[in-house]
């Protein structure tokens, strides 16, 4: 078990930042593939950002480069996502998902692939 839990989100104007936390724990949480995922009212579940779990490989949907960014502190157990010049199409629920499988270059975007998920943190922003 990987027990995930979110934090950070709030209601800011377009072009502002936030910066989400995702903090993790029970079995060898510094051994989960940590993503991202975002869902809008009304809308699926969508990937955003993941990244190695070495810390050193970051993967990001197309929406967000250059504005998201993505880091993890395994010894602290905790995932981040900086998001820079936010848009109000960025408006949704924020959720980390955790696996323990082994990476999987064709599945990481996928919900279904991922075991574990928070509670989900809401991110939303004006124009």
């Amino acid at each position: 078990q990987v027990q995930l839990v979110e934090s950070g989100g709030g209601s800011v104007q377009a072009g502002d930042s936030l910066r989400l936390s995702c903090a993790t724990s029970g079995r060898s949480p510094s051994r989960a593939f940590l993503s991202w995922f975002r869902q809008a009212p009304g809308k699926e579940r969508t990937f955003v950002a993941t990244i190695s779990r070495s810390g050193h490989i970051p993967y990001f949907t197309d929406s967000v480069k250059g504005r998201f960014t993505i880091s993890r502190d395994n010894a602290k157990n905790i995932m981040y996502l900086q998001m820079d010049n936010l848009k109000p199409e960025d408006t949704a629920l924020y959720s980390c998902a955790a696996t323990l499988a082994p990476f999987d270059l064709g599945k990481y975007e996928e919900a279904s692939w991922y075991d574990y998920w928070g509670q989900g943190t809401q991110v939303t922003v004006s124009s």
